[in-house]
């Protein structure tokens, strides 16, 4: 493979000059432009791409640690993520932590040796306590609820008031005995807590007593365990008219396993979830749901980063709630 030294001899000029015409230095005579141009296609040059990066200090990369890359809500959010960066010059590479701690802090040691120019990090198991281990010369931006007040930018999404929403849909359709799909986290500052008391604060404000009967706790929020939650609701005779669940993938296992028993959706019990994937308008019925904006969140996350990568020197981290509309479809009527 040629190298520059090469194109230097061949163009009989010094390698800082063939260094001037790559980068189009203006300061280079048109004549010797010609000659380095020439010689760089005889000898069929490439310009080694990462070497140059490296060197300037840039490698035209964002990481991107997501808790699962097999679930629709994180898929659709990582191909609005690389578009969004890529309409800005930088490439995407995914990591997956699986929700994990140790490997959402490994993708936080790891970002500068894997040569990534920024982190965004979707994290799960991080809390407040890890605040001071947030800190790190790779710039970054947290998506998720688990991290406040942290040195670094920090996205959310509006889970309370989006599951208060829900609910409010629920009740303003009829519905009285509206049961609760949810994690098994709510003890802690997470996804699972901050939508159920959604969930309650909107049964509360109606004059509905919250029934600890119809919460379901899920270990994992699948679409499987939404089926086997609605079985159980159903086969304890909890005379359920609605149902909200924490997410998209889990209401619809949730309107499958309320047609293993002959449950009507939205004769019987009405459905809503809350994520808006794109399976949730394909679904018989489709799934009314809350969509937390995930053009917005992409949006924002690539326009922090590259804030921060610009190196302002007023730059002081900021907290982001995104918004969110209900998306009324045929589970609610």
């Amino acid at each position: 493979m040629a190298t520059l030294h090469d194109v230097a001899k061949a163009a009989g000029v010094s390698p800082m000059t063939v260094s001037n015409v790559l980068n189009k230095h203006p300061h280079v005579r048109a004549e010797t432009r010609e000659r380095v141009l020439k010689a760089i296609d005889d000898l069929g040059y490439r310009v080694n791409v990462a070497a140059r990066n490296l060197r300037a200090g840039r490698t035209n990369t964002i990481g991107f640690a997501v808790p699962e890359v097999d679930r629709p809500y994180f898929a659709q959010l990582a191909a609005r993520v690389i578009a969004k960066a890529q309409d800005a010059g930088y490439r995407v590479v995914i990591e997956q932590t699986g929700a994990d701690r140790e490997n959402e802090l490994s993708a936080i040691v790891s970002s500068r040796t894997r040569m990534y120019d920024g982190l965004i990090l979707s994290a799960v198991g991080l809390g407040t306590a890890d605040r001071d281990l947030l800190t790190t010369d790779v710039p970054m931006v947290i998506l998720g609820e688990s991290v406040f007040d942290s040195p670094v930018d920090h996205i959310a999404l509006p889970n309370e008031d989006g599951t208060y929403a829900a609910t409010l849909h629920l009740i303003d359709r009829g519905c009285r005995r509206i049961a609760m799909v949810e994690g098994d986290d709510v003890s802690r500052l997470s996804v699972t807590s901050l939508r159920h008391a959604g969930y309650r604060r909107a049964l509360e404000e109606r004059g509905i007593e919250p029934d600890p009967a119809l919460v379901v706790e899920l270990r994992e929020l699948s679409s499987e365990s939404g089926r086997l939650a609605a079985h159980g609701l159903v086969d304890g005779d909890g005379g359920i008219d609605g149902v909200v669940c924490i997410t998209d993938t889990v209401a619809l296992g949730v309107i499958r396993g309320l047609a293993d028993r002959g449950v009507s959706v939205p004769g019987d019990v009405k459905v809503v979830g809350f994520d808006d994937i794109l399976e949730a308008r394909y679904s018989v019925p489709s799934l009314t749901t809350i969509d937390p904006d995930h053009d917005e969140v992409a949006r924002l996350a690539v326009d922090l980063l590259l804030a921060r990568l610009a190196d302002a020197p007023d730059w002081q981290p900021k907290e982001h709630v995104t918004g969110f509309r209900v998306v009324a479809r045929e589970s609610t009527g």
